[in-house]
């Protein structure tokens, strides 16, 4: 499911868990409703709202930890991609081929994480069966250093080829990290008790039902957040594309 859905899901269920507590005040016993056991509900209630607040907490710092690095991978490449063009430049006119080859590779990566339209050729999938880099780098193999010079601009070239592969399988291994069901279940099952606490003892009107609303959709943003971060280069938050088509515009130059 997407992030999108699960969020809309945790919102039922958490909304759903208000709507609960509301009609409880007309099932229990006036004895269970009384200041003592309010009490008793809130004490409980407040241990839960800790244990939801830390973990969403926790969940939120490190789905921008994954988000803020992600983003920091594709700067580098970026800089990388730039530097490896301007060495090959260095290197003479015999690498204008490779140049070429390297532009489209960028291009290539553009409409796959950033495409107008998505299609069978974007997403991480595509990126996974790309090869792009490894044909760069076989035909970088091909050129024939004959100074000095040429041979520490291949070496360079080569070394910035394999940190660029290297980049493209990290990112490939990121995309992987999932946040486990039972976790996320277990979350979604203290928020719930939480706000249906929140019902069993609230007065039954308008305007109390509509903060008790806005409060489900606010946590149920945060689970949202959560999983979209988690995974940077897909779903409606992503990372910048800026630094890539920076790189773009300076290749050939």
């Amino acid at each position: 499911m997407s992030s999108l859905t699960i969020a809309l899901i945790s919102a039922a269920c958490i909304f759903g868990g208000v709507l609960l507590g509301l009609c409880l005040q007309n099932l229990l016993p006036d004895h269970h409703l009384s200041n003592d056991s309010k009490d008793t509900v809130k004490l409980g209630a407040g241990m839960i709202a800790t244990l939801s607040a830390l973990v969403l907490g926790l969940l939120v710092s490190s789905a921008k930890s994954t988000f803020d690095t992600m983003n920091a991978e594709i700067t580098l490449s970026g800089a990388k991609i730039v530097y490896l063009d301007r060495v090959l430049a260095d290197y003479g006119p015999e690498t204008q081929p490779a140049r070429e080859l390297l532009r489209h590779c960028v291009v290539a990566s553009l409409q796959m994480f950033w495409p107008e339209e998505k299609n069978s050729t974007s997403g991480m999938a595509a990126f996974e069966r790309a090869n792009g880099m490894e044909v760069l780098q076989m035909k970088l193999l091909e050129l024939k250093p004959a100074t000095e010079i040429q041979r520490q601009m291949f070496q360079q070239s080569q070394q910035i080829c394999s940190e660029l592969r290297q980049s493209r399988w990290l990112l490939i291994e990121q995309a992987q990290n999932v946040l486990p069901k039972p976790f996320l279940v277990m979350l979604l099952f203290w928020l719930t008790a939480l706000h249906m606490s929140f019902g069993l003892f609230a007065p039954r009107n308008a305007m109390v039902i509509v903060v008790l609303f806005i409060c489900a959709l606010s946590v149920s943003g945060a689970v949202f957040l959560i999983l979209e971060m988690n995974h940077p280069l897909s779903g409606i938050i992503k990372v910048s594309s800026a630094p890539m088509l920076k790189a773009l515009e300076h290749l050939g130059q």
